[in-house]
């Protein structure tokens, strides 16, 4: 089960919140929700408003526990950019953007993983064995015909 939620028209830039939001990407909500409390930057406080929501969402609407949940993407596009004029000197203007960004981040389940086996090595064959004995004695016959050219020419 996946959850999202969305802010959009965020009053800071994409590349901004970007750096906040690789941060949380693949961990749980309580470890996602302690970095974002410690996190000095101010997208950090909007970010965080998402996942207050998206996990409302997930209670609300799925019955899922919230702190069982996991970030599985987050990611912040770029919105409209508002554009203001500031004066400067000599009659000039100079062009301020102030950008916007739209922050969503999807929540997802945390699956039970089975523990992962090893593949067994396989049991060598004598026949097997002795094609490798074989493949090894010609790597080195060719090795010391090149060695003896190579001696002969110095």
């Amino acid at each position: 089960m996946r959850v999202r939620a969305q802010a959009k028209w965020v009053r800071t830039s994409a590349r901004k919140a970007r750096l906040v939001l690789d941060h949380i990407r693949g961990r749980s909500v309580p470890e996602a929700r302690t970095i974002l409390a410690f996190t000095q930057r101010a997208a950090a406080t909007d970010i965080e408003k998402v996942l207050r929501s998206a996990v409302a969402n997930a209670e609300a609407n799925h019955g899922l526990d919230g702190d069982d949940l996991v970030v599985e993407a987050a990611f912040a596009d770029e919105g409209p950019t508002l554009k203001r004029w500031k004066p400067r000197a000599r009659g000039r203007v100079n062009r301020i953007r102030k950008r916007t960004c739209h922050v969503t981040l999807v929540l997802a389940e945390v699956e039970a993983e089975a523990p992962r086996r090893r593949p067994r090595k396989q049991a060598e064959t004598p026949a097997s064995a002795a094609a490798e004995e074989t493949k090894a004695k010609e790597s080195k016959a060719g090795a010391t015909t090149r060695r003896r050219k190579k001696e002969a020419v110095a």
